[in-house]
């Protein structure tokens, strides 16, 4: 496949809102387009340690995240950039004992060169944040939530539905700076022109329906105007949480130079819409490139979509193994080998006795088996299917189960009692004849003679 190398231009914009219910926003976004990197992260940990957390996080992706001075960056680079963020709040956290136990959720998008030197974006994610794509016509979550009700959905437990009203749903199962290591998900995509990309806190999604995102994206194609509608639908629907969205647009190349010329000119009105929102994120590095503004990264690829190539860079990188990897691998290679040696003893813990083609015999495991477990023959019988009485037949067709080798024994002896008597009622009938002998009485015959006259 050709590829055509250009320079990848990129219009992004931000926006965040405090919401109805809280007196503080606790979200914060980093935007570093000169590094390629855009950030968003949820606070949580008390009235102030969110807060503290999120900033944290947000200083310690600015400082470490960068590229080296041939001007490369790796996935690799935004997992240690997120790790060593993981690091400074944890940190942060035991220092003071007012903001111990504080945390944040953090989701990125970064320009990155993968294996072929070509330059793709990596987003990564600890916690409920999430990245978002539209990409022609198709919206779609990229990230995978870290949450109970998230792994209850994808074990099959839970409905997609009842998630969403679910009461444990604010329940995190991953979060940064809580421990002094925390696996990060990363994952690759190419982008093209046209696409969309979407980083936003809880306050969003769990407001607006992903159709109502989507909506607002495909309808609003200035990012400025999208990240504040969207921002701004959360906090009417409900706005029961801080709000935070970023959106990353790539733009058609026919369109750099429009688009830059209008995103210069408009510079003005994006500082004021970020402005309305009196919680704005990051501000030191928002401000050194204004939301809705243009930017240009260094070569970087156009390509024709290609469905082989966004699977081939759609897939997880491997997590780290650490030694918490380690003992959860051990964990699940224990549960694992618990569950066959379940299912091994279950399928051989019981005998049952049946037919061995004509001849009835006793047989070891369950009737028909258990999984990959057959049962097996553990003795024939001097019995066979046509001696037997019709109405047990059925029952060793389908499998006679015993508790025990002594139960079956015993039932087999009791076919065997059952057929010796019928055996020998038949028998006794067939040998036992009646026989009737009858003699006439012998006849009489009387005769009278007539009397003899005398001769005249």
């Amino acid at each position: 496949m050709t590829a055509m190398a250009s320079e990848v231009v990129l219009r992004w914009s931000g926006a965040t809102d405090v919401g109805r219910v809280r007196s503080n926003n606790q979200d914060r976004y980093l935007a570093k387009p000169d590094e390629g990197l855009w950030v968003v992260a949820d606070g949580m940990g008390g009235h102030q340690g969110g807060e503290i957390a999120s900033l944290t996080a947000c200083d310690a992706l600015s400082e470490h995240f960068h590229r080296d001075p041939q001007g490369h960056a790796t996935a690799d680079g935004l997992v240690d950039a997120i790790e060593t963020a993981n690091r400074a709040v944890h940190d942060k956290g035991n220092d003071d004992p007012d903001l111990t136990g504080m945390g944040t959720t953090v989701v990125a998008l970064a320009v990155v060169d993968d294996d072929s030197g070509d330059e793709v974006f990596a987003i990564a994610n600890v916690g409920d944040s999430r990245a978002y794509r539209l990409a022609d016509g198709v919206f779609e979550q990229l990230t995978e939530d870290h949450s109970l009700v998230a792994d209850m959905v994808r074990e099959g437990s839970l409905s997609p539905e009842d998630a969403v009203t679910h009461p444990q749903r604010n329940i995190l199962t991953r979060v940064l700076g809580v421990y002094d290591e925390v696996p990060v998900d990363v994952i690759t995509v190419i982008p093209h022109p046209g696409d969309r990309f979407v980083l936003c806190s809880d306050g969003l999604f769990n407001e607006v329906p992903d159709e109502g995102i989507a909506s607002v994206l495909r309808r609003l194609a200035d990012p400025v105007e999208a990240a504040d509608e969207l921002v701004r639908r959360a906090v009417q629907s409900g706005g029961r949480d801080n709000v935070t969205v970023v959106v990353v647009d790539v733009l058609e190349d026919g369109e750099r130079a429009e688009l830059a010329s209008t995103a210069l000119e408009g510079d003005d009105r994006d500082t004021a819409s970020m402005a309305a929102y009196g919680g704005r994120a990051y501000a030191p590095d928002v401000l050194e490139e204004q939301s809705g503004a243009t930017s240009r990264i260094r070569r970087a690829r156009h390509r024709r979509r290609n469905p082989d190539d966004d699977a081939q860079h759609s897939t997880s990188r491997p997590r780290r193994f650490t030694w918490r990897v380690a003992l959860f691998c051990l964990l699940v290679v224990a549960l694992v080998g618990g569950v066959f040696a379940t299912i091994q003893w279950y399928a051989q813990s019981a005998y049952f006795v049946g037919f061995d083609g004509n001849e009835v015999a006793i047989f070891r495991g369950r009737p028909g088996g258990v999984g990959w477990i057959d049962p097996e023959l553990e003795r024939t019988t001097d019995l066979s299917r046509r001696q037997l009485p019709d109405d047990v037949i059925p029952a060793l067709r389908s499998g006679k189960e015993e508790g025990s080798l002594d139960d079956a024994q015993a039932y087999v002896d009791n076919l065997q009692a059952r057929v010796d008597e019928l055996e020998a009622a038949a028998e006794s009938t067939t040998s036992t004849t009646v026989t009737t002998s009858t003699t006439a009485p012998p006849r009489t015959t009387t005769t009278q003679a007539r009397p003899t006259s005398p001769a005249p």
